[in-house]
Order: structure tokens, then sequence, then C-alpha cells
């Protein structure tokens, strides 16, 4: 196995070699309220990458990834940011699902499903959400019945990013008749191309739409496809949350410094910066923008030793918050122009568009209520939350 260096530097190599001809285009395409752009050729994109190795480099390689260590997957992720590479399209099966697999899977379900995702051949979306019971997992009301070989799902998902893109659907339902809170939750894996799913996309404050609704109506799988033990899909879909929070999310950090860099820029030519409660924000987003970094790096610790903990959950609402402060800041160093649009009937710029989707990082993967009664009762130890 390669230094970090060594490591790193293939990385750079291949990803300056590649992002070149029809792939050059896509440098910055996608990502959070530009999700609609070139699916398509990122997809492919995604493939390109796949045949030369360069997907779920962190699995192991028995499963079909590069076995890189900790140190290596953070910098390919850096390296991938600093490459201004496109946002993945495959990110949900490589980051999240793989790993839950690999972890709690069965060797008939890593057989069958991780080598697609290797290959990026099938795209998954996660079914945990419901209307009534959005960060609060535990109170889905989405329910499976066993009918022979199959289970049978009913019931509705909401807020579920890229289903309409999507192959298969990771589903939190409840198993057991009568069962209350975490208890009698099981975690299947659906096919959403059959008649029992219907997918209505929502539109979001960006005119996009990333988020959809899920619809299922007597939806089918095998009973070969629950993850884990029936009613005991807690553990499994919690683990899943700590993948969601893992490695990736360094590289996600390169992009929330190239858009603090910007801001800085634009208030250095606008006259902003002239202002000194702008440079004071600034000067905060920055120093906020380094705790992001080393909270990352604490909780990393815990993904070496598995799945991340509960500790995972500091890391979350503190770039979620930081993220959308950061909206917040631009909109404010734009002044009065930042209230015009781009052009008619709804082009927004980066720096609107930033503003708003923001508004969705202390609600998506966890609100920041819930992070803070996950670090409250799960990490202090302090006495759970009344609930009615």
């Amino acid at each position: 196995m390669s230094s970090v260096e060594e490591f790193r530097t293939e990385v750079r190599s291949w990803l300056r070699a590649n992002l070149t001809g029809e792939f050059a285009a896509l440098r910055g395409r996608g990502g959070p309220g530009r999700e609609h752009e070139a699916h398509a050729e990122r997809l492919a994109w995604e493939r390109h990458m796949a045949a030369a190795g360069w997907s779920c480099v962190g699995w192991p390689e028995e499963h079909g990834g590069r076995g890189a260590t900790l140190e290596q997957q953070v910098a390919f992720h850096e390296e991938y940011a600093l490459a201004d590479a496109p946002a993945r399209v495959n990110h949900i099966g490589e980051q999240l699902l793989g790993p839950t697999l690999i972890a709690f899977g069965t060797p008939g379900q890593r057989a069958r499903f991780l080598p697609r995702i290797v290959a990026v051949e099938e795209l998954w979306c996660q079914g945990y959400s419901e209307p009534d019971a959005g960060s609060d997992l535990a109170n889905v009301r989405t329910r499976a019945e066993r009918d022979g070989d199959e289970w049978v799902v009913t019931g509705q998902k909401v807020w579920t990013s890229l289903a309409h893109e999507s192959d298969w659907c990771f589903v939190v339902a409840r198993t057991e008749p009568g069962s209350t809170r975490h208890r009698g939750l099981s975690y299947l894996l659906v096919p959403l191309d059959q008649p029992g799913v219907r997918i209505r996309p929502i539109v979001q404050l960006t005119g996009t739409s990333e988020f959809n609704e899920v619809f299922f109506d007597e939806a089918r799988t095998h009973a070969a496809h629950l993850v884990g033990a029936p009613g005991e899909g807690w553990q499994v879909a919690m683990a899943t949350l700590g993948f969601e929070r893992g490695v990736s999310t360094l590289g996600q950090q390169v992009g929330f410094r190239r858009e603090l860099e910007a801001v800085t820029e634009l208030a250095r030519r606008n006259g902003a910066a002239t202002d000194p409660l702008i440079r004071d924000r600034i000067a905060r987003a920055w120093i906020g923008l380094e705790i992001i970094r080393f909270n990352a790096l604490r909780m990393l610790d815990s993904v070496e030793a598995g799945a991340p903990g509960p500790e995972a959950s500091i890391g979350k609402i503190f770039w979620a918050t930081w993220h959308r402060e950061l909206g917040e800041l631009a909109m404010d160093v734009c002044g009065a122009a930042g209230m015009l649009a781009a052009g008619a009937p709804y082009d927004l710029t980066d720096w609107q568009r930033l503003f708003l989707f923001s508004r969705s990082d202390t609600i998506y993967a966890g609100s920041n209520e819930i992070q803070r009664n996950i670090i409250a009762e799960r990490v202090l130890g302090l006495p759970k939350e009344v609930r009615p």
C-alpha cells in the first residue's frame, strides 16, 4: 500500500488526466441546489471512474474497493473536491448503503448489491423521513408485512434525496404491529421500478427538485432483502446515519472553504469588507471552518473502530449551522443586489442558491433539534426528553 502522499499524488494525477475532453465541462457541475445539472453526463463520469478503480476506494478489496486507509480516503475526497470534479451521483450507495451492508449484510446481500454499487450500475436513495416523522425516525408509520417469500410495503416517505434518479431505496418500516418508537422496525431494500411505487418530486426554494415524496402501495421486495433481523432495524438505521457523517465530509469542507474564500473576495471587491461587522463575521466563519475540520478528524477515530458513534452528531450540527450562516453572510455581502434574480423567470445566482439551499442543512440528515437530543442523551448521558 502506497503512502498517503503517494496516494494523494496518484489521485491528483488521475483527475488531472481524466477531467478533460468530454468530461472537462463537468467541473463544478451538480451539488446542492444544482442536482439537476448534467445528471447523465455525471453518471457516465462516475462509471468512467469505476472502470479505472476509483469508486468505493475505502471499501475492503474483497468487496470491490481499494482497501484505502482512512488517511488515504481523506486524501481522495480532498483531492476530488480540490479538482472541482462534479458532484457524485453514487454517493448514497457508496457512502451509506455499501458500508452498512459490509457491516450488517448477509453474504448473499453483499454478493448481490455491492458489485453493482462499485460499478455504478444501480443508484440508491434513503427511505427514512415521513410526513409525521421527519427527523424523528422512531416515529415512522410505513409498514411492511410478510407474505410468503416477500415483504409487502405500504406507506409514504418524504424528503427522499434523488429518488427520481434511483433504482433502489433502503426503507425503514414497521414490521411488528402494535410496536412503538424504535422497537419493531426493520431495514428493507426495496426496488423502485415496480407498480406499487410512485415518486413525486418536491419543488424546492431553489426551483429544482432534489427531494421527493415516495409512495409505497403494497410494493414488494424479496424476504432476502431484509438487512439484520426482523424488528431490529433501528441499530442498522443508526449505523447508516453514522456512515453518512463519515470520511467524505472532509471533501465537503473543501467546498465550504472555496465558498468562504469567494465570499471574502466578493466583500473585498464590492466594499462590504470595510464594514467591521462583516469583517468580524468573515473571521468567525474562518474560525468555524477550522473547528469543522477538527470535529471531523476527531470523529474519524470512531470510524476506524467501526460505525461512527453518536459523537458524529456534534460535527453534523456544527457544520450545518455554519453553512446556513455562511449563506446569510453571502447575501449580506451582496447587499441589495442580492435581491435581484440573475434572469427570468427564476434564474438564481450562486449566492442566492447557497442562501436558499443551506436553509435545509439544519433539517436533512437529522435536524438540529434531533442532533441536540442525541448529544444530550447518548453522549452526555442526560435524561431523555419527556415524550407524550
